[in-house]
């Protein structure tokens, strides 16, 4: 079973899309900032991450950035409410591999998921 990494610092969010995911079929985990979420992925090999950008402690960008440092093939989503094109950007020169803008549409997000997971 693939495992997903959910990091975002909304409980509600980070809820909605760990169901999501676990309702098409993928194990999914979730971090509240981009810290902890270094320490899971370190300590966890997942298949794929979907970050907020906007966090307290590290946000999505800086976490990102730091990850891609040891580990340049895990498909990273970002999912954010920032729709600027400058926003895009600075998430793919990071490392991501795909920049969704929210509100995302569950059948979307899923679909887009295992696209990158194959």
């Amino acid at each position: 079973m693939k495992k997903v990494l959910v990091v975002d610092d909304s409980r509600f969010v980070r809820n909605f899309h760990t169901n999501l995911l676990k309702a098409a079929g993928l194990q999914a985990d979730n971090a509240s900032d981009g810290v902890e979420a270094l320490e899971k992925a370190t300590a966890v090999k997942y298949d794929l991450i979907l970050s907020d950008i906007n966090m307290p402690n590290m946000d999505g960008i800086v976490f990102t950035e730091k990850y891609r440092q040891d580990d340049d093939e895990t498909p990273i989503v970002i999912i954010s409410t920032q729709a600027e094109a400058a926003n895009k950007e600075k998430a793919i020169s990071a490392g991501a591999n795909l920049y969704i803008v929210k509100p995302v549409k569950p059948n979307a997000l899923v679909l887009h998921i295992k696209m990158l997971l194959g």
